[in-house]
């Protein structure tokens, strides 16, 4: 088995299908915006805060290298050698929607990880097939009050749409650069994520 990671655009299911695999398959869920918030509350210096687009990404992408490396990967194992029976069968998923890759690998090499594929499975979610209109709608009835766009105004909900649209297209190009597997969750999201944990099952990723 190895740890997961999943990215791709907002509403596509990154959430939901961390669930998935911990129910389904026992692991524990590594949520990327909360990483980011709790980085946001204790060293606002870093610029690291939800909103804050790519300079959050690329602030909070050395701590992602070093925290992927150190629990996927023998040496990181070494560095805490009273805990590596504990960490042998502790499996986790990281969801989240944008990844640095470009500093987290070289980081990762200190591992001694030297393809992400070798040491994760790797999913990309995109909805290249929704108009800004339905992904309004998606988050006028999925949201709930801990996802930080609950409550915005219809403005605030279009840019954000227009925002997803222009970023599933970038993470359609990005993501499979660095050998993610790309599911589009446009239509039967449901369908869809349940055959990526049929996918995980069988070894097809």
């Amino acid at each position: 088995m190895k740890n997961i990671i999943i990215a791709g655009t907002g509403r596509a299911g990154k959430s939901t299908l961390a669930r998935m695999i911990k129910e389904e398959l026992n692991y524990f869920v590594v949520n990327h915006d909360k990483l980011v918030s709790i980085f946001g509350e204790a060293y606002p210096a870093l610029g690291i805060r939800i909103g804050n687009g790519d300079m959050s990404i690329k602030n909070i992408a050395p701590f992602i290298g070093h925290f992927l490396g150190m629990f996927s990967s023998q040496d990181g194992f070494g560095l805490f050698p009273y805990t590596q029976g504990a960490l042998k069968e502790n499996y986790f998923v990281m969801e989240g929607w944008s990844f640095d890759f470009e500093q987290i690998t070289p980081i990762l090499k200190m591992y001694g990880i030297e393809d992400l594929k070798d040491k994760f499975i790797l999913i990309g979610l995109v909805q290249n097939h929704k108009t800004a209109d339905e992904l309004i709608n998606d988050m006028k009835t999925y949201d709930t009050e801990h996802d930080w766009t609950y409550g915005f105004d219809n403005n605030d909900l279009r840019k954000l749409a227009e925002e997803n649209i222009s970023f599933s297209k970038y993470s359609t190009d990005y993501l499979p650069q660095h050998g993610f597997m790309l599911y589009d969750t446009s239509k039967e999201r449901e369908r869809i994520l349940s055959q990526i944990i049929d996918d995980i099952k069988m070894n097809k990723i």
